[in-house]
């Protein structure tokens, strides 16, 4: 049954066993997930039954309210089910990840406009990166002509967004708190586009991140929003005093580590019976034994600090404030860390794996061209460890989501 926005506010914190639920749930499609993997790769689609069964396993929802028939799980049962997603296909968990972002738009919505999208249990949201796109500002609403790329699951989305300027009917544009242009998000059901088939990439390719275009269409004003001051969210609790782009980013590390650790997981399966010309069995060299150890070390050490940071934030968060910016800075920083240990694991997998890495069909090839498509995406620029030491040196930039 779904809560009412006054008892959302009364429903207690996750508990441990959440946590555990959620990553349980997706340890239990691991075999769909994995038959159905070769599918997904080669129709960039995610083929019946496997849609069927993540709407299901309400994976797609732990970042959606209560309120609004979501999850509103922790963001650390987030991160360990994705990961858990992505050890058997990173375009599946990199699917469930956007998913997930894309309803961290339902907190700044009006109540009754979020019931009416995501009442459909089967809702999914999809959007590209924000561009040179404006909207026109009219009576009751935008109308906006524009095209945005790299819409992730857009192929099942029932719902989509558009990220744009706004130009007021004086030609000036509309600024923020902050003095900038501002950014709003224009929501409108998936007919209403023009899907483009675009994605055609080394990587991925499940994820069917392909573009999209709209011609003068109108959306409401209800049914539009801001993602760039978290203070004006509606809906309280400590998983959305975390900022949209930490929850960004908590996501594409789970991704990123899971993928890397399926890589890990198979070269040690690999180690045991591999043995290369001219050369001794793999798991007694002693130089791939101090390799297995460290990579260890680097999946588990990034793992485990990131779940600290996240826990110890989120214990601590208001119900109704934003973390602050520090804070915003140790999850940045966390997720930086997790996603960089797992590109170097996937690499130095790759390297020791010899010729059994370079075929498709075996357990390194296509993760290593995932997690290298990963490695290109905006929240594995090294740039987020120069805006953390930024913060931790005292000089935080202007504006750090």
């Amino acid at each position: 049954m779904t809560a009412s926005p006054a008892a959302a506010q009364a429903l207690p914190r996750a508990t441990a066993g959440a946590y555990l639920d959620a990553v349980g749930r997706a340890r239990a499609l691991g075999p769909l997930i994995a038959a159905s993997a070769d599918t997904v790769e080669k129709t960039r689609r995610i083929p019946e039954p496997l849609l069927t069964e993540l709407h299901n396993s309400r994976l797609l929802r732990l970042s959606l309210p209560r309120a609004f028939g979501g999850e509103q799980d922790t963001p650390m049962a987030y991160f360990r089910a994705i990961e858990e997603i992505a050890r058997h296909d990173a375009s599946i968990a990199w699917n469930m990840f956007v998913a997930n972002s894309t309803v961290l738009i339902a907190p700044f919505l009006e109540p009754e406009i979020a019931r009416a999208i995501f009442t459909n249990p089967r809702t999914l949201m999809a959007w590209g990166p924000p561009n040179a796109c404006r909207a026109k500002a009219v009576v009751g609403g935008y109308r906006v002509t524009g095209r945005w790329d790299f819409a992730s699951g857009c192929r099942q989305a029932n719902w989509m967004g558009a990220h744009c300027n706004v130009e007021e009917a004086d030609g000036s544009l509309r600024l923020n708190r902050f003095g900038r242009p501002t950014v709003r998000t224009l929501l409108f059901p998936v007919a209403q586009a023009n899907l483009l088939d675009t994605w055609n990439t080394i990587g991925l390719r499940g994820t069917a991140s392909d573009s999209y275009s709209v011609h003068d269409l109108f959306v409401a004003e209800a049914y539009s929003s801001t993602r760039e001051d978290p203070d004006l969210r509606r809906v309280p609790g400590p998983l959305y005093a975390f900022t949209m782009q930490g929850l960004y980013a908590v996501g594409m590390a789970g991704v990123a580590t899971g993928t890397a650790r399926a890589m890990h997981e198979a070269f040690i399966a690999l180690a045991s019976k591999k043995t290369p010309r001219g050369l001794g069995l793999l798991a007694a060299s002693a130089a791939i034994q101090g390799e297995v150890a460290r990579n260890q070390a680097k999946l588990d050490a990034s793992g485990a600090y990131l779940d600290a940071t996240l826990a110890a934030i989120y214990a601590a968060a208001d119900e109704q404030a934003v973390i602050s910016v520090a804070d915003r800075g140790r999850v940045r920083l966390a997720c930086a860390n997790a996603v960089q240990a797992a590109i170097e694991v996937a690499d130095a997998v790759y390297k020791s794996a010899g010729v059994d890495a370079i075929f498709p069909g075996s357990p390194f090839e296509r993760r290593f061209r995932d997690i290298h498509t990963m490695s290109q995406q905006i929240q594995a620029r090294s740039a987020h460890f120069e805006a953390v030491g930024q913060i931790l040196l005292g000089h935080p930039p202007e504006t750090f989501l």
